[in-house]
């Protein structure tokens, strides 16, 4: 895509934080993140006007917010046809539901990544613990820290496990992109 012309540029950028604020909303509950927190409930308040009436024709399924899911995947959808649209590139039907859930996979590997690498850089000036950043990374990365915590302990005082999960986490997405 022509990433010169500016509205290719405002439609990804305004369309990919939205979408980054919905998926961080979906991956926080899964992982029963602290929603009385202030930046939970930014995000909740961000999204709320989308999610609130999708609830009442996509039912959760379990303890899967669905409605939030399948908002982040047609928030993607739209962003993919306008921006191919603009570009001047014909809309293929197919080729925009593997480009979004392509654009959604590698989206959510990024979240944990950035959420990694962020408490991981946070942890070297050893920040106030109740800090609903500190928290909230805690929250999010704990899934993805605990099992490598328990089979490897810290080394030295050095706790090796965000290392470990971003080679992991940067690897499987590389795994799973190139099927795309």
């Amino acid at each position: 895509m022509n990433q010169d012309n500016p509205f290719i540029f405002l439609i990804d950028t305004l369309f990919s934080i939205y979408i980054a604020i919905m998926l961080l909303r979906f991956l926080l509950q899964q992982v029963g993140a602290d929603f009385y927190n202030p930046i939970s409930q930014f995000i909740v308040k961000a999204t709320q006007p989308l999610v609130s009436p999708a609830r009442r024709f996509i039912p959760s399924v379990r303890n899967i917010d669905t409605a939030t899911l399948v908002l982040v995947a047609a928030l993607i959808i739209i962003k993919l046809a306008l921006l191919f649209s603009i570009a001047g590139y014909p809309l293929n039907g197919l080729q925009l539901l593997v480009t979004s859930l392509r654009d959604l996979i590698s989206l959510s590997f990024d979240i944990f990544i950035v959420a990694i690498f962020v408490q991981a850089i946070l942890s070297w000036v050893n920040p106030d613990p109740y800090n609903p950043i500190s928290t909230l990374l805690n929250s999010l990365t704990w899934p993805v820290l605990q099992p490598i915590r328990r089979h490897l302990p810290p080394v030295g005082g050095l706790d090796l496990s965000a290392l470990i999960a971003l080679i992991g986490l940067m690897f499987l997405k590389r795994l799973v992109m190139q099927f795309f």
